[in-house]
Formats: C-alpha cells, structure tokens, sequence
C-alpha cells in the first residue's frame, strides 16, 4: 500500500472517529463536546487503529473468526501503549476501565477490546470499500494537496495542545502548593489557639485583656495572608488554558498522576458554572 493512501486513510478514519464520539458525547451529555486529544476535528487513535488493521490485518479476512480474534489482540495493543505512553509524557491517565472486569491497569478491558474488534469486522468488511473507492477517485494532485494542509495542522495541533497541557499541569502544581500553605496557616492557627488557651488559664483575668489584643493582632495578619493566597488561586484558575479545561470535559475520567486532589476540585468548579444537563 503507498504511502499516499496510508496518509488519506489516516486522516479519513481520524475523522470519523471523532464524529462517532462527538455524537456519543451528544446523546450522552446533551450538547456539543469535542472529544479529541487535539482541538481539531480528528482522534489519531482511530486513525492509527484502523489504518493499522487495514494495512497489517485485511489480507487475513477471509478467515471471519482468525481476522476477528487479530483485530482484537491489535487494537488492545494500540489502545494500551497509546494510553501508556500518554500517561508518562503528560502525567496524567485520560481513560480508566479499572472498574471493568478483565482490565490491564485502566487502560484497556475486554469488553471493549472485543466491541473494537467487532467494530474492525464492520470496517473492513462493509466500510472500507467505500472509503477506498472515493481515494481512487479523487485526483492524486488534490489529494497531495489536502494531506500537506492536513500534515501541516496536526502537527501545530499536536504542538499546541502539548504547551496547553504542560502549562496546565503547571498550574495545577501551583495551586497545590497554595493549598499547601493555607494547610500550614491553619495548623498554625490551631497551634496558636492552644497557646492562647494555656496563657489565659495561667494568667487569668488581669492578662485576657493583653490575650485579646494579641488574637486581634494575629487574626489580621492571618487574614491578610489568606486573602493573598485566594487572590493568587483565582489568577492561576483563570490563567488555566482553554484547552485544559476543554480535555477536562472531553475526558471526564482523567486523573493527574501528581496533582489529582486540584484536578478533582477543578472539575467541580467548572461545574458549578457549566452544570451537566
């Protein structure tokens, strides 16, 4: 197969996975979600996946059952190591069957690995024809032309939704230490209400008045610094960049490997303001 078509195909069958999962997301959540890793109209999974099984698995299809089995071992393998190798360079795990029976560390399970498979059996079979009909008749100087315009906007996608999610992991470090502190302010406060406590039953009346004076003193520096840190909190929240909050939503099962605890609660703000229907 040239690599002419492998490219077309690639693209095509992006495509329409991204279709087929901004339409489940539709019929799920009510309303439009882009779904893809990247912003653009595409899943590379699919494209990858299914380009793989056309070019490694259709010459085995007249055997239904052997070429149903292949197609299952093949995707699992794709599926795994894609959502694998995503999980170390971006440090966080954007799907999770943990909960499915017959799971391999979240990322793959056997029952979807077998609708996959199904799936396979239903492209090659009855789809792909089609698919390879219309890249025959599609004149091979357009076709060129179509996979440098396409060649040229994944890549800047891929670049561009790499710096979003690494200034997004940033961000989440950030309010994590915030967190961090404002614990620290607390158990601080916790421990000056001991001393308090103690001075006054040592002291007592004629030293409450110096005591009073003293938690005022301690409670406007406290809030000072309070204040300062839900300042900082809401800076970084908005600096947050639209394609974090964007994967937030397209993978609401995503968890960060480093900060989960600010992910969680970033997930329950955007929320509040944009209610599941």
């Amino acid at each position: 197969m040239e690599l002419y078509n492998i490219l077309l195909y690639f693209f095509i069958y992006g495509f329409l996975g991204w279709c087929i999962e901004v339409g489940f997301a539709a019929c799920k959540q009510r309303k439009f979600v882009n779904r893809g890793f990247l912003n653009g109209p595409i899943c590379p999974i699919y494209g990858f996946g299914i380009t793989s099984v056309i070019l490694l698995l259709e010459p085995l299809k007249e055997n239904l059952l052997f070429f149903y089995c292949c197609s299952v071992i093949l995707v699992t393998v794709l599926e795994g190591f894609t959502g694998w190798i995503m999980d170390k360079i971006f440090h966080n795990k954007w799907w999770d069957y943990s909960k499915r029976a017959f799971n391999i560390g979240g990322y793959v399970c056997l029952l979807f690995s077998c609708i996959w498979g199904l799936a396979c059996v239903g492209i090659v079979y009855f789809i792909h024809p089609l698919i390879r009909a219309g890249v025959q008749l599609l004149p091979h100087f357009i076709g060129i032309i179509l996979l440098f315009i396409f060649i040229g906007s994944i890549l800047a996608d891929i670049i561009v939704t790499s710096c979003a999610i690494f200034q997004f992991n940033k961000s989440l470090e950030q309010l994590e230490i915030i967190t961090k502190e404002m614990r620290l302010i607390s158990n601080q406060i916790g421990e000056d209400i001991s001393q308090y406590v103690l001075y006054a039953l040592e002291r007592q009346e004629e030293s409450k008045r110096k005591l009073n004076d003293m938690k005022l003193e301690v409670s406007e520096e406290i809030h000072t610094q309070i204040n300062a840190l839900r300042t900082r909190a809401k800076e970084i929240q908005r600096g947050i960049p639209k394609t974090g909050q964007r994967l937030i939503e397209a993978f609401p099962h995503m968890e960060s490997r480093k900060h989960n605890l600010q992910l969680e609660l970033l997930k329950k703000k955007l929320e509040q303001h944009f209610p599941k229907k």
